[in-house]
This record gives structure tokens, sequence and C-alpha cells, in this order.
């Protein structure tokens, strides 16, 4: 088989842009017959699948994410599957563990299955990544972009900032004065927004910033429960805790425990997420809501209109979150 060339190439042989060789891969009409020939035979010369195949009844859409032993990914890729089967589509699953990077051997097993497109989220994507698979004429939309990526990138995100204002805000109106935030990563886009979040409601309340009250992790139940054994160990304690996802607030709940510390009663505690177990757990998780399904649902209806050439009215989207009040949180200290 002849040497997999990208889109770019094909489009450069043909002497036409991507985007109408991209119409041809999947099955669009609206091309000429003379154009759409001439691509189809520069298409099938490069190893392509037989164009039109990805777009018919049975095809797929890959869903690359970090990890998927958590219930964060659970609910993402719900929101796919049940967006997709309205279209008789499938979703291949693959996971990139940790911190590494996109490989090119997986945008070309995406090519070579003939895939419609791909869902992202990923904790680190860069520049030159995103180029690539533009490159190889993948359509893809980034779930919850971890980083600052470009405007043009199609993406899904959620109302981050507002959500850690009502979750910060809701903890000075009970009266709390000494509110600590564990965070995600210090370079995750999803990190710095919510900490904005939560600074703008501290100066709204007249609540000075204490640095010793911010602590990083990585969005994990191991290093938050760490975190909060260090801020109980303050001279002064937080009696409120904005946790970064609804996990690290499970590692808040058991340093608590640990400690002989009663929630609500000696200290607050909100999440983010709203994942399912929040109403398991005891007392019951208050916490922000982001729409995490809603989002992969909506992030895999783009990539089938990208793959089938038609271009989304609005590039970057954010759905909106909601604070939902449960048990976790009380009344400040008296005084």
């Amino acid at each position: 088989m002849a040497r997999r060339g990208t889109l770019a190439e094909i489009a450069a042989e043909a002497g036409v842009s991507i985007p109408t060789v991209s119409k041809v891969l999947h099955g669009r009409s609206d091309v000429s017959v003379e154009t759409r020939g001439k691509v189809r035979r520069l298409l099938q010369s490069y190893g392509y699948p037989e164009p039109g195949r990805a777009a018919q009844s049975g095809g797929q859409v890959e869903f690359v994410i970090n990890e998927l032993d958590n219930p964060w990914a659970t609910e993402l890729i719900r929101g796919a599957e049940e967006a997709l089967e309205s279209e008789r589509l499938g979703l291949v699953v693959s996971a990139v563990h940790k911190s590494r990077a996109l490989a090119d051997s997986w945008a070309e097993a995406v090519q070579a299955r003939g895939s419609l497109g791909a869902i992202l989220a990923l904790s680190e994507l860069s520049p030159a990544q995103e180029d690539e698979l533009r490159d190889k004429g993948i359509p893809f939309v980034i779930v919850q972009p971890a980083t600052d990526t470009s405007p043009a990138s199609p993406s899904v995100g959620s109302t981050n900032w507002p959500g850690a204002y009502a979750a910060t805000r809701h903890l000075t109106e009970l009266g709390h004065r000494r509110i600590a935030a564990i965070a995600g990563p210090a370079g995750r886009l999803t990190t710095r927004t919510r900490l904005h979040g939560y600074r703008a409601a501290l100066a709204d309340a007249g609540l000075p910033e204490d640095p010793e009250l911010i602590r990083y992790g990585t969005y994990a139940r191991g290093p938050a429960m760490a975190e909060m054994h260090a801020l109980l160990d303050l001279a002064d304690p937080p009696t409120a805790v904005f946790a970064g996802n609804d996990v690290q607030a499970l590692g808040v709940y058991r340093a608590l425990r640990d400690r002989g510390l009663s929630v609500p009663d000696e200290v607050s505690v909100v999440g983010f997420d709203d994942l399912p177990f929040t109403q398991w757990i005891t007392p019951e998780l208050t916490t922000v809501r982001q729409p995490l399904a809603e989002m992969a649902a909506l992030a895999a209806r783009m990539v089938v209109r990208l793959a089938r050439g038609e271009q989304p009215e609005v590039v970057n989207l954010e759905l909106p979150t909601t604070l939902v009040v449960r048990e976790s949180t009380g009344p400040g200290p008296a005084g």
C-alpha cells in the first residue's frame, strides 16, 4: 500500500482545498463530478478507505481520554454513546495514560479505521498536535479544554468561573471566613479559571486571600486528602473547603474523618462536577453541576457535522454550571 498522505498533501496534488477533500472522503455530494473523481482516485492511491464509507450507517467516532478509571470519564463516554446511537454510529474509546502526548501512530490508526473524527478529553494537546489532526483530515472537538487551545479548534466546555464563584459565595453567605481551595494541577486551564472565580467571590465578600489556604493537587482523592491534612495543621485552619472536583472532595471527607471532624458541623465542603456518587455518600455533597454527559453528546454531534462538511455556527461552546446545595455545607462559626 502506498504511504498514507495527509489531506493537505492530497488537496495540493488535486489543486483543491482541504475541506473539499474532506467532503469527498465523507461522501458529501456538493462537489463537482470531475473534482470528486480526481480526489477519489488520489484518496484510494494513498490507501484511504473507500470514500463515503465513514459517513455511512455503521461508522464510528473516536473518543480519546487520559484515563478511564474515574467516574468523570464514565459520564463523558455515556453522553457521547447516547448521542451517537441515534445516528447509528459506534464509539471507539482510547486511553492516553497520564500526560503522554498524542502519538502519531494513534492519528494514523484513526485514518486506517475510517472513523468520522475524534472527541478529545486530554490534559494536554499542543497546537502542533491540533495541526497534525487537521493535516490528516480528522475532524475533532475538544471537551473541557485543559490548556489554551486555538480559537479555531471546536470545543465544548462549561462555565468554570461562574461555577467556582457560586460555590465560594455560597460559603461566604453561610458566614465562613476561612475558606480553603484545593485545586487541580497548577497549569490546567480549569484550575486557573476556577481559582479566579474563588478569588472573585472572596473579594466581593470583603475577605482577604490567604495563600496558605490555596492548595494544588491532581484532581485525585489521595493528594486532596494529604492537602486537607496540611490545612488542618495550620494555626488557623479553614472552616470550609472548595474542592476542585468531587473526587477531591472525597479526599477531604476522608481527612476530616481521620481527624474526628464532622461535615458540615465543623467543616463545610463543596465539590465540582455533580457526579452520581455525590448523592450516595454521607452527608450528600453540595457541589457545582457541570453537565458532563450533555457536553460529550454535543461534542459528538459536532464531530459528525464536521465530518459531513458542515461548519458549526458556534465553534467554542460553554454549557452553564449550577450550584446544587445538599447536606455538606452549613453555617460558619459564630463571631
